[in-house]
């Protein structure tokens, strides 16, 4: 099954008590639940006014229909890639910046 990350925005997310996650997170059960379909929760992370969700699922309008029925957004939706070539590219990008942040530091 696809991977997707989706980023929620909402205000003040970084200030919620556990108990309140916990509440946002009991909801999303119940929806998933009530899909019928294949769908997994893997992780999510609070960040600032955002939360960063990880699920499998088929497809995109899935997601969107769980996020419009448990009545929190859905702001973004990406798949995220695992293929070697991705995997490729991500390491000679972040070698490059971190080359780049040695000779910015170096002066």
């Amino acid at each position: 099954m696809p991977t997707f990350i989706i980023e929620r925005e909402i205000p003040g997310a970084s200030t919620l008590t556990r108990q309140e996650l916990a509440d946002i997170a009991a909801k999303s059960n119940e929806v998933v639940a009530g899909l019928a379909l294949p769908y997994r929760w893997i992780t999510s992370y609070v960040a600032g006014d955002k939360i960063y969700c990880v699920h499998e699922t088929d497809e995109v309008a899935t997601i969107i229909e769980h996020a419009r029925s448990g009545g929190f957004p859905a702001d973004l939706v990406a798949e995220v890639v695992r293929s070697q070539a991705d995997l490729a590219q991500v390491r000679a990008m972040t070698a490059k910046c971190t080359d780049l942040a040695t000779a910015q530091a170096a002066g």
